[in-house]
């Protein structure tokens, strides 16, 4: 919850090293009354000084990744997932595909460089430019996986593309590769003559052959063609030929210098409420060449001029240093060191570049542990224990627990959405924010609810949307609301539900929900399953505990991005491929067992659940091994009743937006898992119906 209301919105466009500072520093030192949101595409950005010792195969890819994700919510900024198109800096929006405009007042841009060559022909089809680094690397490692006689040319002959090389060589050595560097002019040009001499050895001991004033002009999925004539074989063609800004840039109208952006010494543009740094900016003031140095070193100027122009404050200039330490590696763990034109090479140096590089990702991976605000000294008997030694978490995972509502509701407690009359039902559901992008959590909320719907086997019909917005001033309620509603109409229309209204307040901390009618010939209830039914679960399980564990900054970004884009799948094919179940319920606050339990009381029945057989979302079972685990799992676990056999923790993980779960009959369920998995869903069929009234695991 935020202390304080939201009257500005920071928006940072890209994950680059400059940015992925700032949000740890923000974290530690936030502004009150600013709401952060990172755009980037994808839940990492890789770290350009371990990418060669990646590529050679000294580090993981794990080693290589900035989690932006952990960062993000560190932070308490809104991540997300997406590539920027464009700036309209009169409305003040960013443009991002497939979701409404993102309102700015102050914005940052840290999107790097790109080494794609648009005018050299075939190399779009055929070749893999070296930058973005994220999508290099996953090409390089697929490369790597399959290749048998590797045969590669690297276009750029400068320091780049010769430290790939290297690196390349010595990850390939045992398999005889064969590679090129080839240059339009004199390779490695940019270091003075010592250095160049010892690259140049480095680089014959490797055997990599250069091809110097050499113009590629095509590229082929067989190799490259040269202006003279000549076709250099490789299976892997690279480009790391000079550095190009992103397309989209030119279309800010900001003040440019040969595509990258302008920026004063204070890093602002020619735009003072749009700052940039790293790769894609040009230091106007002083200019420096493109290196990885400049934009570590100006994360604390930058994080200080974001909170000074969202304060009213004073800006500080950036003074880049005139030269810095150069390390380049060697392929193996060796590496050369100029500056100021004096040559050093040796393992020590690698030590020392492999240090910096670890010290750098560490501060960005051993995130400090904030401490919780400060309870009174005289407070009421109980306050600490209903606290808890986490903080609550969202989603379902915010719900009241199975046994306590049963006890209360009683025969009410049942199917998950109202018969009103013949052939129509409803339902309402609210869930409390589980990420801080309204847009996103519009999506999961609504899909969770329709859940519901589709559960029943109805169609939607019509749709009310309750909104509780945390406290912020107008401007920044009417860009919240915009996304929203937006949302809600895209979401609603493409389930075929129509909007009739809704209601909005504001409050502690953001909160979205639905009700929703729907209309149906023959209601799927929770009764009606029998003996020698197969069960079909249609989701993996595990956001729960994924998002628990991300709140506790310990679950991996690209899971929890996995996890999130599971909990905005539509369950509509999937309800219209089950039709003809005889009982079915959706999977979610009170996790699989306690849904498979309303599915057997409902009908009599039992269960026998095949536990190896139940999908389990990525990163979810190293989660729960941890003991990370939704504040809702006592609950559930009390919920779910007496179990057979030895029950695993996410068996009581509480779901939100889960799948649905359904009691068909044996004969049929391998012909509706075909057609369940051909719609794109990640089905199983993880059990079946028994006579009695137990449920066991095996």
């Amino acid at each position: 919850m935020d202390k304080y209301p939201f009257t500005r919105d920071l928006v940072l466009i890209g994950g680059g090293h400059t940015h992925a500072l700032v949000l740890r520093k923000w974290g530690m030192n936030p502004l009150a009354g600013v709401r952060v949101s990172v755009i980037n595409p994808g839940p990492t950005a890789a770290y350009s000084g371990m990418l060669p010792g990646f590529v050679a195969g000294h580090y993981s890819r794990d080693d290589l990744d900035i989690d932006l994700v952990k960062l993000a919510r560190f932070a308490g900024a809104r991540m997300i997932n997406g590539a920027v198109t464009g700036i309209d800096r009169t409305a003040r929006t960013v443009t991002v595909p497939g979701r409404p405009p993102i309102g700015y007042d102050v914005l940052s841009i840290d999107v790097g460089i790109t080494s794609q060559m648009p005018a050299l022909d075939g190399f779009a089809a055929y070749g893999t430019p070296a930058k973005p680094l994220g999508a290099f690397a996953q090409a390089w490692d697929d490369y790597r996986a399959r290749a048998k006689a590797p045969k590669i040319a690297v276009i750029g002959g400068g320091v780049a593309g010769a430290e790939l090389a290297l690196a390349m060589a010595h990850a390939l050595q045992g398999k005889s590769p064969k590679l090129h560097l080839i240059d339009r002019g004199r390779a490695l040009a940019a270091l003075g003559d010592k250095a160049r001499q010892k690259m140049l050895v480095a680089l014959a001991g490797y055997g990599v052959e250069i091809i110097e004033n050499a113009e590629v002009t095509q590229v082929f999925r067989e190799g490259v063609l040269l202006r003279d004539g000549r076709l250099i074989h490789s299976d892997f063609t690279t480009g790391a030929a000079g550095a190009k800004p992103h397309d989209w840039i030119a279309g800010t109208e900001l003040d440019l210098q040969d595509g990258f952006i302008s920026v004063t010494a204070q890093l602002q543009t020619s735009d003072r409420a749009v700052f940039a740094v790293g790769d894609c900016a040009h230091m106007a003031a002083s200019p420096r060449p493109k290196a990885g140095v400049y934009a570590v070193r100006q994360a604390p100027v930058l994080f200080d001029n974001l909170r000074a122009i969202l304060s009213g404050g004073r800006l500080r200039d950036y003074k880049p240093q005139r030269d810095y330490l150069k390390l380049i590696s060697l392929g193996q763990k060796s590496a050369l060191a100029e500056k100021f034109g004096t040559v050093w090479q040796g393992p020590l140096l690698w030590r020392l570049k492999d240090r910096i590089d670890a010290k750098f990702m560490a501060r960005l991976d051993d995130l400090p542990v904030m401490p919780p605000p400060q309870l009174p000294k005289i407070a009421a008997i109980g306050l600490r224990a209903a606290l808890g030694d986490k903080p609550m978490c969202g989603g379902c995972g915010a719900k009241v627990g199975r046994a306590a509502l049963q006890q209360v509701l009683g025969d009410a407690f049942g199917d998950d959405a109202g018969l009103v009359q013949t052939g129509q039902v409803i339902t309402t559901d609210h869930l409390r924010a589980l990420v801080a992008d309204p847009v996103l959590m519009t999506r999961i909320a609504a899909i969770h609810a329709l859940g519901d719907i589709w559960a029943m086997g109805a169609t939607p019909q019509a749709a009310t949307v309750q909104i509780i917005l945390p406290r912020m001033e107008s401007a920044l309620q009417q860009r919240t609301m915009a996304e929203i509603t937006a949302t809600t109409t895209a979401v609603m229309s493409e389930a075929g539900a129509r909007i009739a209204g809704g209601h909005s307040a504001l409050g502690d901390e953001l909160t979205i929900g639905f009700t929703i009618t729907g209309l149906v010939d023959r209601p799927i209830t929770q009764a009606g399953a029998r003996a020698g039914d197969a069960l079909i679960l249609t989701k993996p399980i595990g956001s729960g505990t994924i998002m628990a564990g991300d709140m506790a900054g310990q679950a991996r970004g690209a899971d929890v991005i996995a996890c999130l884009d599971l909990m905005v799948q539509s369950q509509a094919k999937a309800a219209a491929i089950l039709h003809a179940a005889h009982a079915m319920t959706d999977v979610t606050g009170f996790g699989l067992l306690g849904h498979l339990r309303g599915i057997c009381d409902a009908s009599g029945t039992g269960a026998v659940l095949d536990w190896a057989q139940v999908p389990v979302m990525a990163g979810a079972a190293v989660l729960s091994a941890r003991g990370v685990r939704s504040t809702l799992f006592a609950d559930n676990q009390a919920g779910a009743g007496v179990v057979e056999g030895a029950v695993p923790d996410l068996a009581y993980d509480p779901q939100t937006a889960g799948g649905l779960l359904a009691a068909v009959a044996g004969h049929s369920a391998d012909d509706l898992l075909g057609a369940l998995t051909r719609a794109g869903y990640t089905a199983a069929i993880i059990g079946q119906i028994t006579d009695g009234s137990a449920i066991s695991l095996r």
